[in-house]
């Protein structure tokens, strides 16, 4: 594979990769490169520095893979042991603050005002990044 920085007739910029650099040849002649910008299929290679692989790049590729890997058994995690509760998250943290609820673990969706009004209440929640939420159930029609 290789990675092209691209620029159309329109000075608009962008990257692309290709199986071979005669692939790249064939599909630019051919016109079937095209601008995900404004569609122009006038395009030439743009000036780019080599890529270089340093033992620091190397090192930071390893942590990210590390880290990618923690994400992913936290999503598992919560997966299967919190229950989802949607966009009741709110109101479901509150029926268990108050005791109306037997105390769980959920997580679900909170709008930032809902969010601000459980922490003025005193009520222990917190933002859960994207990266660590697992794929939310599909919605029930019953």
């Amino acid at each position: 594979m290789i990675r092209y920085e691209l620029r159309c007739a329109n000075g608009d910029q962008f990257e692309a990769w290709f199986g071979s650099i005669a692939d790249y040849d064939k599909q630019a002649e051919a016109g079937l490169v095209e601008c995900p910008h404004c569609g122009s299929t006038h395009i030439e290679k743009a000036p780019m520095a080599p890529a270089v692989v340093t033992g620091r790049a190397k090192d930071a590729r390893a942590e990210r893979a590390v880290a990618m890997a923690m994400a992913a058994k936290v999503r598992e995690h919560i997966k299967d042991n919190f229950d989802y509760v949607g966009d009741r998250f709110a109101d479901e943290a509150r029926r268990m603050h108050s005791g109306e609820s037997d105390e769980r673990a959920i997580w679900g969706e909170a709008t930032p005002e809902e969010a601000r009004e459980l922490a003025e209440e005193g009520i222990p929640a917190s933002p859960l990044p994207p990266e660590l939420a697992p794929a939310t159930p599909p919605k029930r029609l019953n």
